[in-house]
């Protein structure tokens, strides 16, 4: 059976970038349509259905951050990846944008060559996703077997470290909150401190290499792409 093409929903209040994007992608054989606001964007994305919406932060009617939320309550976009546009490029931007439910975040002006690298990638997330493993290069995750990979060398972890890590391999990028980590990792009904979390990273550090986890300050932790074990 051919493979459907990856459907995208570009939203930008700016026509040009539209145009240039569109262009673009349907060079690489995308099903693209578009929408200039959030509210649009909604209305289309509930009978479009996408694979990738990209979505602008600063946009009239409803912004990108409001209309992100609303997206995530409709349960027919469940698997439907984000990626944020903005010219804005500053640290709560883009945690917000990520709390809200991105996948990813591109600043503006928008490099199309770089943008169609990170849709692929996410394409292919997507795919791996549906059969449990995650598929990071040198690392593969894979969810059933509570086994991962690294350059072909295969690492059992204990549950919650699997998990941990699982979590925050799940989107790349995206910086994880010592809350939600301990709501997702722990539960809510149990209750462990940030040294618990702390002692977790430092674990999962030392077995798959010091470079693919990062602590962001004052906020939690985030995982890396194509890095190698040390």
């Amino acid at each position: 059976m051919k493979k459907l093409p990856t459907k995208i929903l570009i939203v930008d209040d700016e026509p040009d970038i539209i145009e240039i994007l569109k262009y673009n992608l349907d060079k690489e054989g995308y099903d693209v349509k578009s929408a200039n606001n959030g509210k649009k964007a909604i209305e289309k994305a509930k009978k479009y259905i996408p694979d990738i919406i990209i979505l602008d932060v600063m946009m009239p009617e409803m912004d990108g951050i409001e209309a992100c939320e609303e997206l995530k309550k409709i349960s027919k976009l469940s698997n439907t990846r984000i990626i944020f546009l903005s010219a804005r490029g500053e640290d709560f931007t883009q945690i917000a944008a990520f709390d809200a439910g991105a996948d990813d975040y591109v600043t503006k002006p928008v490099k199309p060559k770089i943008l169609i690298k990170k849709i692929s990638s996410i394409s292919k997330r997507i795919n791996n996703n549906l059969s449990n493993v995650l598929d990071l290069g040198d690392i593969k995750v894979d969810k059933e077997s509570y086994l991962i990979t690294i350059n072909k060398e295969d690492i059992s972890l204990p549950r919650k470290e699997f998990e941990l890590l699982y979590l925050l391999a799940s989107k790349p990028g995206k910086v994880f909150s010592r809350d939600e980590i301990m709501a997702k990792v722990w539960g809510t009904q149990v209750i462990v401190g940030d040294r618990t979390i702390d002692v977790h990273i430092r674990k999962l550090r030392e077995k798959i290499g010091d470079k693919c986890i990062k602590t962001v300050k004052g906020v939690g932790y985030k995982f890396k792409l194509n890095v190698k074990k040390k």
